[in-house]
């Protein structure tokens, strides 16, 4: 039985925790799937690349209104596919390669379980091998949820690891989910030409997003997309080439695919990491402290299997802790780096696009702030006024006591972009006042609705002053 110092179980972003300062360890990196995890594989990256072709064809079809007179004729969705995975796919294969050549690391390439032990950490992949470790990190992702009602008809369905493989565009695409995964899939897929449903058992998209976001996101969207709210999912079933979909208010929704989009489930209870002694949540999660120490000594835990969130940058954060921590003392809490997830900013890749970070409205008045609110029209700063932006909004909230920015909630063009100065304000204490005035705001670009946001909550007259038609 061989022994490592380090076991490393997942190649997404623990696969980033080896430096020159591991080279004289014995590491074990277990990886099932493909190196890069979820976001490089099936995640962040390639959806990202299909959103941006999207954008392409939107752009497109909302030409004539600024005097383009321009079409799509064909949407070549396997040169899309190719253009994507012709990119991603090599990636994934160098980084196995390059750990594999590495002279200190054995890479285990199966499914690997905590067996009991009374010494170090013993460990066995699918595949029999078994091997023990001082220290372990444990990197395992999450998976796909899938209803039962689903999992269990025999219908064929589509999650996010799959759908972007597909061979060709579906006419009539069924999304079960309402958040940012089927949020950005729906654009995707109705961009290019498919006429998207989706169904929801809420009121809104995207209900985890402050209200007012996810109101007018879900009136937008209602628009492009066939969006069925309040719907219980009763069973699915095969109907000639295509599936039907019944709901229990007794409604039905038939297409020719399905995607289901209703969230991820952390990995953790596939380990049986209680022989190691590490603890779990009632939903898979690994328990963490700040430091991102599990409850056994000398396993640490980083990104979806152990993270409130599900965001590759939180995953990337962690593991940069645990990088560090992995070589100090488990007991010196001096010497260890704390994890900060303070101002966790998030993103939704659909159109609009939108971002966010810090409290929604409400959670700031659950928790008992003093709160100052302030909706600011992309139509009025001029670079919106120029592209006769009529929907887009940013939204900031204040402490009303401290002039200190709560949150942010930003839908419309560039969101992402334009959330980060206010992650930035917020994470370095910076209160609005000293934001809005401490600075220069390029005039004319889209940061100014940010300014003028700051300014009124300020009381303060905006500048330039709202273009109006």
């Amino acid at each position: 039985m061989t022994d490592f110092d380090i076991a490393i179980i997942g190649a997404g972003s623990g696969n980033t925790i080896l430096d020159e300062r591991y080279d004289d360890k014995r590491i074990a990196i277990c990886e099932q799937g493909l190196f890069g995890g979820t976001c490089l594989n099936v995640g962040c990256i390639p959806t990202k690349m299909f959103v941006y072709t999207a954008g392409v064809a939107r752009t497109v079809a909302d030409a004539a209104r600024y005097g383009i007179d321009a079409r799509v004729d064909a949407v070549r969705w396997p040169d899309i596919v190719s253009r994507v995975f012709g990119r991603i796919d090599p990636i994934a294969v160098s980084g196995e390669n390059y750990r594999r050549c590495s002279p200190n690391v054995e890479v285990f390439s199966s499914h690997t379980r905590f067996l009991p032990s009374d010494g170090p950490y013993r460990l066995r992949t699918e595949d029999g091998d078994e091997f023990t470790a001082e220290k372990v990190v444990i990197a395992a992702g999450s998976r796909a949820v899938v209803p039962e009602q689903i999992a269990d008809c025999g219908v064929p369905y589509h999650t996010s690891d799959t759908i972007m493989r597909i061979p060709e565009l579906p006419e009539e695409l069924i999304i079960i989910g309402g958040g940012f995964v089927a949020c950005e899939f729906a654009h995707v897929f109705s961009a290019l030409g498919s006429r998207v449903t989706m169904l929801i058992r809420g009121s809104t998209l995207l209900r985890g997003h402050d209200d007012d976001i996810a109101t007018r996101f879900t009136d937008l969207a209602a628009r492009k997309w066939d969006v069925r709210s309040n719907h219980e999912l009763a069973d699915a079933r095969r109907v000639g080439d295509g599936i039907e979909i019944n709901c229990r208010d007794g409604s039905v929704v038939r297409g020719d695919m399905l995607l289901v989009a209703t969230g991820r489930r952390a990995n953790g209870d596939l380990l049986d990491a209680h022989h190691a002694g590490v603890e779990l949540t009632a939903d898979g999660r690994v328990v963490v402290d700040r430091y991102q120490r599990t409850t056994a000594r000398g396993i640490f835990a980083l990104g979806d299997v152990c993270s409130d969130y599900r965001l590759k940058h939180v995953a990337n954060h962690e593991a940069r802790v645990v990088k560090h921590n992995l070589l100090q003392d488990w007991d010196d809490t001096e010497a260890l780096m704390p994890a900060d997830h303070r101002y966790v900013p998030s993103a939704v890749f659909t159109d609009p696009e939108i971002a966010g970070v810090g409290l929604t409205e409400n959670q700031a008045r659950a928790k008992g702030y003093r709160i100052k609110v302030k909706i600011q029209d992309y139509a009025d700063v001029a670079y919106g006024w120029a592209m006769e932006d009529t929907t887009s909004i940013a939204k900031v909230i204040v402490d009303a006591d401290t002039g200190l920015i709560l949150g942010a909630h930003i839908m419309g063009p560039q969101a992402a972009t334009l959330i980060q100065p206010v992650v930035q304000a917020m994470s370095f204490g910076l209160p609005a006042q000293q934001m809005a005035r401490g600075q220069y705001w390029i005039h004319p670009a889209l940061p100014e609705v940010i300014e003028n946001a700051l300014l009124a909550l300020c009381g303060e007259p905006p500048w330039p002053p709202p273009k109006r038609h």
